[in-house]
């Protein structure tokens, strides 16, 4: 008994029954406020978003979203926050019935614009951007706390599942009754977050069988992405987190692995059931209702004064390519010609696709091989930031899979897929591969489809797919024994197969030469670079205040203002980063400038003209004279037919930097040069100069820039040891080192004498003259290297040569008796031979 009742309840039943009677009215009050409550959020989001009396931005907005015919309006939750300040905290908060409000509110909005419209989606969309403050977090500080709340989480995309479909609304057919039966479906990644049966009726009340209309019934994308936490922004020494994030309807895809990406949505947790109880732990997740992408843009925005301006750029410079190709990398010292084959790479060839299906590729691929320290990977991260779609790779860290494309088991469903590798993510962009020579060749092989056809062909587990992989690739790796070793040919310094070698346009050795006056002018650059300082930086970092994130915002500050900024061709001189200005027309193109000129540069299709087709033609036949004549040419790459498209490419890419529809003579000569280059190390000359410059000067350049000319076998001067591409075969490596202890002794005995008796020894045929002076000796061994290259010839007569050494120094002309002693000294030291009045390049 109780003592405040008059009776006992003899059962549970009547004292539950006693409760309800005395509670329905309050509970009923209760229901009723509710809704109530509910009704006036949803009055005042459609009063936020019916702002055609001020300033009229969302009306707007919900009119481009019926044109663009989408359903996700976009809210900027700082607009709300001026707005109604009550309804912003609220809704970051108690996310979840607000967000219901919201989306109510618009579809109400959406009706009284354009009612066909609103009828023909189930339901509209918010997503939010903006200031979120505290609840702006990474997967690491994304705990317990913000369970419910709407949050804003930045990271990179690990992975993505496939996009599937689900069940909203579905609709069936009773034939017997005439009747139709709808339900709807919802689970715990719903916003209401009340889980229904996801099972088909099959039967209704009178076990009459139902047809299922698929055509009526109403299903939406679906598909779950985790993103982790930026690897620079862990702390030391520990792993990153990681957060699941559900994405629908029109979210889906719209982020890859490897995206930097800033989610929001709604935290919450899932509730698992095993064997009729929860465990105390919950699966917790994020439903996205907004994504926005942190990368850079693949495609920059143009106004009207930027078109004007590349326009300018293109006409007014006659050399255009030169100055581009100055301003590629202007932290790295020298690498002239690298710099113009990045360039090239960068601007493209012209692909061809024919009527019976033949592509001809007009992607550039270069390989740059060298000595370690030679700012190969720093030439690599500078294309990965100017390239508008660029994906880096390492050799030891990528398989041939990875690069191409693999086929893996999905988690969810136990399916087979096709996963894209590094390759066909860079689909019409750049592949950089760094330590190239550390994959291993059953790796490097399964690049070779993708280079030459531009697409990877899959035939595995049940697979058969071909995928696009058109990309330019950019590889850098260190000879065969980490050093370039001056004694062995470039081919078995760079030891990889001719298949692969003939598949890249232009091959680089990038040598570390020992130079004093060039170690100095790179110590001078280096010392220079780490004494600038950029115009924002600060003494010392901000102290971090609870948060990882440094921007809590999702607007993109740098980019609103570079829009502000005036565009700008030319980077604002600076001493300290750029040296002391040798000339006044000397000047650096910036790089937002140079990616926008780039990006309009590309898209041209130059046509070959007759002339620049002859001349590709007589320098592809030389080539090919030359691979068969000369078969101990020092040489990087084989000279095949794929030589002959390269040339077209580089040629293509020279016209599209001068803005150019036709591929002229100039063209197809810069093309060369870049080859000659590559293959030889062969600097042509330059017939028209504003100042005269030999090819001494031109060599002399190429020494500073880090790269070693080599002569070719039949126009090679005397025997210079440091010089990589001045070999001799395995057979007579003996020969070297007897020419070089001759060598070493004349000259000792030369110089002994000089100081003893001040005269020259002389042989038999130059004594009646007086012999031959070593300064004298000097001038005639320039002329006559001189008269060898002028004439690309192994042997010449000596009364041809006694004219061309006379004519260098018509006032003060070689007697007869100094020839025949000068070539004596030579012949003394291996360096020529004189027979039946003809001299013999050795």
């Amino acid at each position: 008994k109780s003592a405040g009742l008059r009776k006992p309840f003899r059962t549970v039943a009547a004292f539950l029954s006693f409760l309800g009677k005395k509670s329905r009215s309050s509970w009923g009050r209760m229901d009723t406020d509710v809704d109530q409550h509910l009704r006036d959020v949803q009055r005042a989001y459609l009063d936020f978003l019916d702002d055609a009396e001020t300033d009229g931005t969302y009306t707007d907005k919900v009119r481009e979203m019926v044109t663009n015919n989408g359903c996700r309006l976009v809210v900027n939750i700082n607009d709300l926050r001026r707005k109604n300040e009550e309804r912003a905290n609220a809704l970051l908060g108690a996310g979840c019935e607000e967000l219901v409000c919201f989306q109510k509110a618009l579809k109400e909005f959406v009706a009284t614009a354009d009612t066909a419209y609103a009828k023909q989606y189930e339901e509209f969309f918010v997503g939010f951007e903006g200031s979120f403050g505290a609840k702006h977090v990474t997967p690491r500080t994304l705990t317990s706390s913000y369970l419910g709340n709407l949050v804003c989480v930045e990271g990179i995309v690990t992975k993505c599942s496939l996009v599937r479909t689900k069940v909203v609304r579905s609709v069936h057919y009773c034939p017997a009754t005439k009747k139709t039966i709808e339900r709807r479906y919802t689970d715990l990644t719903s916003l209401d977050a009340f889980p229904s049966s996801a099972v088909y009726p099959t039967k209704d009340e009178d076990n009459n069988p139902l047809e299922t209309e698929f055509g009526l019934s109403v299903y939406k994308d679906h598909q779950t992405f985790t993103i982790q936490e930026m690897p620079e922004k862990a702390p030391a020494g520990q792993l990153p987190r990681s957060v699941d994030i559900v994405a629908d309807d029109d979210l889906v895809d719209a982020c890859k692995p490897g995206d930097r990406v800033q989610v929001i949505g709604l935290y919450r947790c899932l509730p698992s059931k095993k064997g009729g109880f929860t465990s105390g732990t919950f699966r917790t997740i994020m439903i996205a209702n907004n994504i926005k992408l942190m990368s850079k843009e693949v495609a920059p925005s143009f106004s009207a004064d930027d078109v004007a301006k590349i326009k300018k750029f293109s006409k007014s410079k006659k050399d255009v390519f030169e100055i581009l190709a100055k301003s590629m990398a202007p932290t790295i010292h020298g690498h002239e010609y690298i710099k113009k084959a990045v360039l090239c790479m960068l601007l493209g060839g012209c692909e061809k696709v024919l009527s019976n299906g033949t592509r001809l590729r007009g992607d550039i691929n270069v390989l740059l091989i060298g000595d370690p320290s030679t700012a190969k990977s720093q030439m690599l991260r500078y294309v990965l930031h100017t390239a508008p779609r660029a994906i880096p790779t390492t050799g030891r860290g990528s398989s041939g899979v990875g690069l191409t494309a693999a086929v893996t088991t999905d988690q969810e469903t136990g399916e087979r897929r096709l996963e894209a590798g590094a390759m066909v993510l860079a689909d019409r962009g750049v592949v950089c591969i760094d330590e190239f020579d550390k994959m291993t060749d059953m790796d490097r092989t399964a690049i070779h489809e993708v280079m030459e056809q531009g697409r990877v062909t899959i035939a595995k587990a049940g697979i058969h797919a071909k995928l696009n992989a058109r990309c330019s690739v950019l590889a850098a790796a260190n000879p065969v024994y980490g050093r370039y070793d001056q004694y062995k040919t470039p081919m078995d310094n760079i030891g990889m197969q001719d298949s692969l070698l003939s598949r890249f346009d232009l091959l680089f050795i990038v040598l570390d030469k020992m130079d004093p006056e060039h170690d100095r002018m790179i110590s001078d650059h280096v010392l220079r670079i780490h004494r600038y300082r950029s115009p924002g930086e600060q003494d010392g970092d901000v102290l971090p205040m609870g948060s990882d994130v440094d921007v809590l915002t999702t607007a993109d500050l740098d980019a609103a203002e570079e829009q502000e900024k005036e565009l700008s061709i030319y980077e604002k001189h600076d001493n300290t980063l750029h040296g002391q200005k040798k000339d006044k027309k000397e000047k650096i193109v910036s790089m937002q400038f140079m990616r926008k000129y780039i990006h309009v540069a590309k898209a041209l299709k130059p046509v070959l003209t007759r002339e620049a087709s002859d001349c590709i033609a007589d320098e592809y036949s030389k080539l090919r004279s030359q691979e068969n004549l000369a078969s101990d040419v020092a040489r990087t790459q084989p000279v095949t037919a794929r030589s002959l498209e390269t040339m077209i490419r580089l040629a293509s890419a020279h016209a599209k930097a001068r803005m150019s529809k036709t591929i002229t003579r100039e063209d197809a000569e810069a093309a060369i040069e870049m080859v000659q280059f590559a293959i030889f190390h062969k600097v042509l000359e330059k017939a028209k100069k504003k100042r005269p410059r030999d090819a001494d000067s031109e060599d002399e350049e190429e020494e500073e820039d880090g790269e070693q000319p080599a002569k070719r076998r039949k126009e090679r001067p005397p025997r210079n040891p440091d010089d990589p591409y001045d070999y001799y075969d395995d057979e007579d490596e003996t020969v070297p080192d007897i020419g070089r202890r001759r060598e070493k002794r004349q000259e000792t005995r030369d110089k002994d004498t000089q100081e003893s008796m001040d005269v020259t020894t002389t042989s038999e045929a130059g004594a009646k003259d007086g012999g031959v002076s070593e300064d004298r000796l000097q001038m005639f061994k320039k002329s006559l290297l001189d008269v060898f290259k002028k004439e690309h010839a192994e042997s010449l007569p000596l009364q041809r040569v006694t004219e061309a050494v006379n004519g260098d120094h018509p006032d003060d002309p070689f007697s007869e008796g100094e020839i025949r002693s000068a070539v004596d000294k030579m012949m003394d030291s291996n360096q020529v031979m004189l027979s039946d009045e003809t001299i013999f390049l050795i």
